[in-house]
């Protein structure tokens, strides 16, 4: 049974969508943890998660600004931490495609800052959030995180005997989330639009809550033996069929793909078939060379390995999601005044 009472713990991109949602479940759910630390290099959302956790409320929250790409700032925020989740990226496929190096410094050179930072830190165990984009990539955001999640997987090999580990979790598009589909389309639904544009009629991704994507992060702290790439089990949409939950008074108008976009979206390659472990709720992308007895890990996790050739693909998942079960989760993790 997790227990995060009297642990630090500290968030890189604390302030996103992801860090506030971790965060209130951590406070609520641990009311004794030691410290938290929220880390951003965004001063304004600083202040405004402030407002809605204010230190003088809660006393283990600290706010520490600060930037991924600085090793010198994230060896003083890890001091004394024990936990270290990594959220920190930049996300916005067509702002990465026109920004390449900057996506680099902040995603792949900010992920090596974070495992020297934590390896002469003390830490004890990290997890990073990574992408479906990151399988099989065609655009730079997806290639970085890759690399990412490349760069935490190995860092388990230059541990030495040091008492830590690192883990990946991989999960698809997240409802509700800065930037993503659902409030853009209701806020052109406010704002009286009489279309919503579609990039392609046959386009489908994953869908998850942020809730549900931080109880992966909570399985990887409790679960993980370092090294996995943890990727859960969840339905897909159809943009068109968010789109009618939404609007469906609305044309759907095809507008094009955007650079570096897919039709469908994947978590886990043909490629990756051949380390993968089904693990019930959840998949686990294994290294080629673990750290650990491979026996013991599938005998302790009831694991089965899946098929030779297998995928996980929004396109081909066997679970769906309905206008009317969108429209239920658009109300319930997105806008809680949504109604038709």
């Amino acid at each position: 049974m997790l227990d995060l009472n009297g642990k630090a713990i500290l968030i890189t991109g604390g302030t996103g969508s992801f860090g506030k949602t971790f965060t209130r479940l951590i406070l609520k759910r641990f009311p004794n943890v030691k410290r938290l630390v929220i880390f951003s290099r965004d001063e304004q959302k600083h202040f405004q998660m402030g407002m809605e956790f204010p230190e003088n409320e809660y006393s283990a929250i600290r706010y520490f600004v600060g930037d991924v790409r600085d090793r010198n700032r994230l060896k003083s925020a890890f001091e004394d931490i024990d936990i270290v989740i990594h959220a920190a990226a930049m996300k916005h496929v067509h702002i990465a495609e026109y920004n390449p190096m900057e996506c680099v410094k902040t995603n792949i050179l900010g992920a090596e800052n974070v495992i020297d930072a934590a390896l002469q830190s003390g830490v004890k165990n990290v997890v990073a959030l990574s992408t479906d984009k990151a399988a099989a990539p065609i655009n730079l955001y997806g290639a970085t995180k890759l690399a990412s999640d490349k760069l935490f997987v190995a860092a388990n090999n230059i541990k030495g005997k040091r008492n830590i580990k690192f883990s990946v979790v991989r999960y698809g598009n997240v409802m509700g989330s800065n930037g993503s589909v659902m409030p853009f389309f209701l806020n052109k639904k406010k704002s009286g639009a009489d279309f919503l544009p579609i990039t392609d009629d046959r386009m489908t991704r994953f869908n998850i809550s942020l809730e549900d994507g931080c109880e992966m992060v909570f399985n990887a702290i409790e679960k993980a033996w370092g090294g996995e790439i943890f990727v859960p089990k969840i339905p897909s949409y159809k943009i068109t069929d968010v789109a009618t939950a939404i609007a469906p008074e609305c044309e759907q108008r095809v507008v094009g793909i955007r650079p570096g976009e897919k039709l469908h979206e994947e978590m886990i390659t043909m490629s990756d078939s051949f380390n993968t472990w089904d693990l019930g709720k959840y998949y686990a992308i294994l290294p080629q060379r673990t750290n650990f007895n491979l026996e013991d890990y599938v005998k302790h996790f009831n694991a089965t390995k899946v098929e030779e050739g297998f995928s996980y693909n929004s396109g081909d998942n066997d679970d769906w999601e309905t206008v009317g079960t969108l429209r239920g989760h658009i109300k319930t993790y997105v806008d809680p005044n949504f109604s038709i």
